[in-house]
C-alpha cells in the first residue's frame, strides 16, 4: 500500500507572527519556518502504519518555494521513503492545493492520502475535503485514531459531541487531528539518511492546474489587546458587578 502525505512549510509554531506595516499579510522576512505541526502528525502516522506492515511506501509531497525541500527532508528523516516538491513562488489557496494534489494522486496512484486537518498559517481546514471531492474518494476528517485492515480504514474522529467512529473504503483521504500521535524526534543518523533519499523537484506550473486565487485578502490586522482583569473581594462583589453589567 502506498500512502501520499502532503506537508506544508509554515511559520514555526513557536514564532509570534507579525503583520506587515501595510496590513496586506503576515511578515515572513527573517522568520523561522518549519513543517506544519498537523502535517508532521500525518507523516508520523504514515510511518507508524509502515512499521506495522500495512504500508509499503510513504511519499511526502510539498507545494511551495525551493526552501520547502527542507520540509520534505524533515519528513524523510521521520521515515518517509521519498519526496516530491511542486515548486512555486505563489501561495496557493486550498482549491489550488487540492487540484495540484489530485494531479499527483492521478500519477502516483496511492491507496491512501493522510494529511493534516489544517495549516496553522491560513487555518482554512479545506484542502483535504476539497481533494476528496475532486477525487470522488471517501473522506474521514479530524482523525484521532486510525486502524487499517485490508481495503478498509476505521477512523475515530473528534467531533463537537465527543468521538465518532466510521469506516471508509480505500482509496480514501484522511485528515489528522492533534491527539492522533506524538511525532518522533528526527535523530541525526536519520537526518543524514534523509539526504540520500530521492527528492524530485518539479515546476507546479507543469501540471497545467489553474492556481488562480478565488479569495482576496482585504486587510490583515493583529487581534486587539486584552484589557486587564479586575480583582474582587468576594462572590457578592462579583455578582454585583455582573448585575451592573446586565449579565445577571
Amino acid at each position: 500500500m502506498k500512502v501520499l502525505v502532503p506537508v506544508k512549510r509554515a511559520i514555526d509554531y513557536n514564532v509570534k507572527a507579525r503583520v506587515k506595516a501595510d496590513h496586506t499579510g503576515v511578515d515572513l522576512a527573517n522568520v523561522k519556518m518549519s513543517m506544519n505541526p498537523f502535517c508532521e502528525i500525518a507523516v508520523e502516522e504514515a510511518v507508524r502504519q509502515q512499521e506495522k506492515g500495512t504500508v509499503s511506501e510513504v511519499l511526502a509531497v510539498s507545494i511551495g518555494p525551493i526552501q520547502a525541500q527542507d520540509t520534505i527532508r524533515t519528513a524523510m528523516a521521520i521515515g518517509a521513503d521519498r519526496g516530491l516538491l511542486l515548486q512555486t513562488d505563489l501561495d496557493p489557496q486550498p482549491l489550488a492545493v487540492a487540484k495540484l494534489l489530485k494531479a499527483i494522486v492521478d500519477e502516483e496512484k496511492p491507496d491512501l492520502v493522510i494529511m493534516g486537518k489544517q495549516a496553522i498559517d491560513g487555518d482554512n481546514n479545506a484542502a483535504g475535503q476539497m481533494l476528496a471531492g475532486l477525487l470522488d474518494w471517501p473522506q474521514a476528517t479530524f482523525a484521532s485514531k486510525i486502524e487499517i485492515s485490508g481495503k478498509t480504514a476505521t477512523v475515530t474522529r473528534e467531533v463537537d459531541g465527543g468521538l465518532q467512529t466510521i469506516e471508509v473504503t480505500l482509496p480514501a483521504v484522511i485528515t489528522v487531528d492533534l491527539r492522533l500521535n506524538e511525532p518522533r524526534y528526527a535523530s541525526l543518523p536519520n537526518i543524514m539518511k534523509a539526504k540520500k533519499k530521492p527528492l524530485e523537484v518539479r515546476d507546479a506550473a507543469s501540471l497545467s492546474v489553474d492556481m488562480a486565487p478565488r479569495l482576496r485578502v482585504v486587510t490583515v490586522t493583529e487581534p486587539p489587546k486584552r484589557e486587564a482583569g479586575v480583582k474582587v473581594a468576594d462572590a457578592a462583589e462579583l455578582a454585583a458587578k455582573f448585575k451592573a453589567a446586565g449579565l445577571l
